[in-house]
């Protein structure tokens, strides 16, 4: 018998089994793959991360892992958290990275479907909104056939602090972040309902967060109403807010709040396209 021929041929297998793993651990742990992985865990964060959380995480040396991000904040897709010399927040470029993606994914046909059933339901116009550094950020919008309406196309921006869609995300950020982004926003006055004073708005949003509502009584534009309701991502964090809104000639608040289940269940169908 051929011992030698039975043993190559037992341990062969196992011999291209390792090869296979050597080689895509090879091919998956590139440069370029590592920074994607800081990113990534920038993005999931809560706060910033310090250069030691980050290495422990990512498994690399400190010194090579500075070396990234001084590229990477270089290039705009991370920063320095601001009185922290070596901790990290996502930057203004991945920022915008992240807005476009939402903007221009293959799931946009699938939202404005939802957008336009909902005002369908309705009668009004419905938007789609994130939150860009301190205003609000349309990524998709369907008008009523209504004559009577405000205008904002997808890619439009709005004060957070006078919108029912911005007061709502704003609601959802930690509540020691979102007193710093208070201070340090202007808190214009564009109505006689517009909350300008930090300590009152910040009282309006400890009520938005527990009731998973925002409204905007003619805060924003004399004469138009709006309502707001969170959507999350699968995780169910969230990631932005769906709301209708009209003049209050044909909406009143108290009617526009009647919507808010409707609204509830778009924002439910919405969850699946991020």
């Amino acid at each position: 018998m051929d011992t030698r021929a039975d043993t190559e041929a037992f341990i062969q297998p196992e011999s291209t089994e390792s090869a296979a793993l050597i080689d895509h651990a090879a091919r998956t742990d590139t440069p370029t793959l590592r920074a994607f992985s800081v990113l990534e865990h920038l993005v999931a964060a809560k706060g910033a991360l310090s250069l030691a959380e980050l290495a422990n995480i990512i498994g690399q040396p400190k010194a090579s892992l500075h070396r990234m991000l001084q590229s990477l904040e270089a290039g705009g897709f991370v920063a320095r958290e601001p009185g922290q010399k070596n901790a990290y927040v996502i930057g203004p470029r991945l920022e915008r990275l992240g807005v476009d993606v939402m903007m221009h994914s293959g799931a946009r046909r699938q939202r404005h479907a939802i957008l336009e059933r909902l005002v369908a339901d309705l009668g009004e116009t419905c938007n789609l909104s994130t939150l860009h550094d301190t205003q609000v950020l349309y990524l998709d919008r369907c008008e009523s056939p209504w004559a009577l309406r405000l205008e904002l196309k997808p890619g439009s921006h709005v004060p957070a602090h006078c919108s029912a869609s911005g007061k709502l995300l704003l609601s959802t950020m930690p509540r020691d972040e979102r007193a710093a982004l208070i201070r340090a926003m202007r808190l214009e006055r564009f109505t006689p309902n517009t909350l300008d004073d930090p300590n009152l708005l910040e009282a309006e949003l400890d009520r938005i967060a527990h009731k998973g509502i925002a409204v905007d009584n003619e805060e924003f534009v004399l004469g138009i109403a709006c309502v707001a309701v969170p959507v999350f991502d699968s995780r169910g964090k969230c990631i932005a807010a769906i709301a209708v809104h009209g003049p209050v000639s044909r909406m009143a608040l108290s009617r526009a709040l009647t919507f808010v289940p409707r609204l509830q269940e778009a924002a439910a169908d919405l969850t699946a396209t991020f």
